[in-house]
């Protein structure tokens, strides 16, 4: 008696171009365990490009930048390269992401091992990406519900941070200072001039020190404890 051949039994690989939904997708690309960056953007899959040594030290620092948030902010997440369900057509892997818990209160939830929803914030590093960040992606997370959006533009040495306000993306401007501070993530500062010079940590000290942050932990713990 013949034995199946088990190439007959694994799914077909995925390949840039092809048009999935997500629940395919996934299927998919847990077939392929090699496969370490993929994502389904409104039904078409995209592959990884290769990436310039820039792009890896600018995602390094702004890893840290939200990590250190992270650390001093019970009740937050944040992770990086991770692929989330927004929808049968979208299943994005953005750079970074920081989101509050589902149990304190968050938007998003889990999906399997897989996030689902829309975390809070994300940030895209854009370099060979950019058409795809400033366009595709940045609507998918728009519909999606993602209340803070920020790309890292690399050509332009510039951040565009973008709120959600009534169902459309608002950029925000530095205040008097040249600082960016988040409205979902109290205490979340940045000064963009200073973050391409690698010295982004005094500026959020300051923000972490502040009595808007001390609230917001305040409520995240409070979230948590009535449940």
């Amino acid at each position: 008696m013949p034995v199946p051949s088990l190439a007959l039994a694994l799914p077909p690989p995925l390949h840039e171009g092809d048009r999935l939904n997500s629940a395919e997708f996934l299927y998919r690309w847990e077939a392929m365990p090699d496969l370490k960056y993929a994502e389904l953007l409104d039904g078409v899959v995209f592959m990884a490009s290769p990436l310039a040594v820039d792009h890896g030290t600018i995602h390094f620092d702004a890893a840290t930048w939200l990590g250190v948030y992270r650390n001093r902010t019970p009740g937050c997440q944040g992770g990086s390269d991770t692929t989330w369900v927004m929808g049968s057509r979208n299943t994005p892997q953005p750079d970074l992401f920081l989101r509050v818990l589902p149990e304190h209160g968050g938007q998003s939830t889990n999906q399997g091992k897989y996030g689902s929803g829309a975390p809070e914030l994300i940030l895209e590093v854009s370099g060979s990406s950019l058409s795809r960040d400033y366009g595709i992606k940045m609507k998918i997370y728009r519909e999606a519900g993602v209340r803070e959006y920020i790309t890292v533009d690399l050509s332009r040495r510039a951040i565009v941070w973008r709120q959600l306000v009534r169902s459309k993306y608002r950029e925000r401007e530095p205040d008097e200072d040249g600082i960016l501070c988040s409205q979902v993530f109290p205490g979340l500062w940045l000064d963009p001039k200073a973050f391409w010079k690698g010295k982004f940590l005094p500026v959020l000290e300051r923000g972490l020190a502040s009595p808007e942050h001390a609230a917001f932990v305040a409520k995240l713990s409070a979230k948590r404890k009535r449940k």
